[in-house]
């Protein structure tokens, strides 16, 4: 406790160094931000997108915006605690998932709900105008550099195979968020919510006998050498993603010279949240292959399979809609404009 103090203390106290010292526009505008995220740094969006992100603000601000990239965790904390470390001016800028911290950002659950995504660089574009249109209230308190998905959801198991519902009764089976946690046991595994980065642990120590991750991130983590089996799904829509969200701390933004804020907002938005979905589309390929190589078996759910867990996973919609309403929110006509904003992705 103490030393978590102390840790918190120390990287309140440069931060706040460091706005003593770049604040003086009298010696000069520089300013170093500090990015936080729980990926190692080799993984496909650390190395492909946060790093040359880092590259492309500092070379248009003529290096007067230096850019430190911390990966998995260097600062301290744990992932649920990214968004407060941003908002609280800790760090200057993170890469995290708002379903880290349930009930902090209702309306970014729509992304977690079973199959509504389209790939992941069409749905990023998609949640970036859902974003502007009906999130910005839940977002108030940081600034969204970018907001966006992963590639489709998809089952790495330790044999048996998920090849039907049957397959998963009983089975612990870790899930990233509150609703995809809920999707699991209303599928009928047991679910167990963690980050990310626990899950080769987990997997190691037989915690769980699979989990919900995409194929890009397997690979970081050496998913296929710790389990026996994946299961993709068929059709046009994902089993499940979640939404991520790279953002600022406000007053870091907003105290900027207008000249250096004008090359972050030239690095953000609706391209840059294109560009990071792209990236995890693209990350998919490579990490299916390892799988293959290693000869892990590789499942598909189709067909009339495929519509039985349609099917079987509409209650969890319904217990959203009914989650949203207690707190006042609309929740069905969140789910027609995000349908209709993505047909108009699809259609582009």
């Amino acid at each position: 406790m103490i030393r978590n103090l102390l840790l918190a203390a120390g990287l309140a106290g440069g931060v706040a160094l460091g706005a003593l010292v770049t604040a003086a526009p009298a010696q000069a505008q520089d300013v170093t931000l500090r990015v936080h995220h729980f990926l190692p740094a080799p993984a496909p969006v650390p190395a492909n997108f946060i790093t040359p992100w880092a590259e492309k603000v500092e070379a248009e601000s003529d290096g007067r915006i230096a850019v430190e990239v911390y990966p998995a965790m260097q600062l301290g904390g744990a992932p649920p605690n990214l968004i407060d470390q941003v908002r609280d001016g800790i760090v200057d800028v993170v890469w995290t998932l708002p379903g880290y911290t349930p009930g902090r950002f209702p309306r970014a659950e729509i992304f977690d709900l079973p199959f509504v995504a389209a790939d992941a660089e069409t749905t990023s574009r998609a949640a970036w105008r859902f974003y502007e249109e009906h999130m910005q209230e839940d977002f108030a308190d940081i600034h969204p550099i970018a907001v966006h998905v992963h590639g489709p959801g998809n089952f790495h198991m330790k044999a048996p195979a998920v090849e039907s519902l049957e397959d998963l009764e009983g089975r612990a089976v870790r899930g990233p968020t509150r609703m995809i946690t809920r999707l699991l046991e209303t599928l009928g595994a047991t679910p167990v919510g963690m980050p990310v980065p626990q899950v080769p642990e987990s997997l190691s120590r037989n915690v769980i006998d699979g989990t919900v991750i995409p194929w890009e991130v397997t690979r970081a983590l050496r998913v296929a050498e710790l389990v026996d089996t994946h299961t993709e799904f068929g059709g046009d829509r994902s089993f499940y993603t979640t939404l991520f969200v790279f953002a600022m701390n406000r007053d870091s933004y907003e105290g900027l010279p207008d000249d250096l804020r004008a090359v972050i907002d030239a690095n953000s938005g609706i391209e840059t949240s294109a560009w990071v979905g792209r990236v995890m589309d693209e990350g998919d390929a490579p990490a299916r292959a390892i799988a293959v190589e290693r000869g892990n078996t590789i499942a598909t759910i189709d067909g009339e399979e495929l519509t039985r867990w349609q099917e079987a996973a509409e209650p969890v919609v319904a217990s959203w809609i009914a989650d949203m309403e207690d707190q006042g929110i609309d929740a069905q006509a969140l789910i027609d404009s995000l349908a209709t904003i993505l047909a108009e992705e699809e259609a582009r």
